[in-house]
């Protein structure tokens, strides 16, 4: 084979290799389990990913907030994405962990059942939120295409915006 073919076979072999786009063209993001599905966030929405501290509850909020906890003298709001998701409380497992998320002025903690991966999605695979979560209100920004699976990508700033 010839080197010039050779070096064409190469270029379209590694069109669909992530790392071998343009960064402009990628998303980094974090993947992680609540209850059965994978979700997906910016990483540069995260502050830290930590293991499970200590929390004190806040009366009068909503089931999903577990209260707030003490992050190197910040106070911050602990939501249970299981609960706001519906999917009902559960114990605390040795994958469980809080990401601390960010987006502008605002931060909190999520506790999700684990974490999953660093994704760099290239952003030609990254579609609008279907149409059935087009609303407003919804926390669903779009859905990321891998070869083996469906990506959901969540607004941070959604999560992020107080209710309570």
């Amino acid at each position: 084979m010839s080197e010039k073919l050779q070096q064409i076979i190469n270029k379209q072999q590694n069109q669909d290799d992530p790392d071998s786009i343009d960064i402009d063209e990628v998303t980094q993001l974090v993947g992680f389990v609540v209850g059965d599905e994978e979700y997906c966030i910016p990483i540069l929405n995260i502050q830290e990913i930590i293991k499970p501290i200590e929390s004190t509850r806040v009366p009068q909020t909503p089931d999903y907030v577990l209260g707030v906890f003490n992050l190197r003298g910040a106070v911050i709001p602990l939501i249970d994405l299981r609960i706001k998701f519906g999917l009902g409380q559960t114990k605390f497992e040795e994958e469980t962990r809080f990401i601390v998320m960010k987006h502008e002025d605002e931060v909190a903690g999520f506790v999700i059942d684990r974490l999953t991966e660093a994704i760099r999605l290239p952003k030609k695979d990254i579609d609008p939120a279907p149409d059935t979560a087009m609303q407003e209100n919804s926390l669903i920004e779009g859905v990321g295409k891998q070869k083996d699976k469906i990506l959901t990508i969540l607004k941070v700033y959604k999560l992020l915006e107080r209710d309570f």
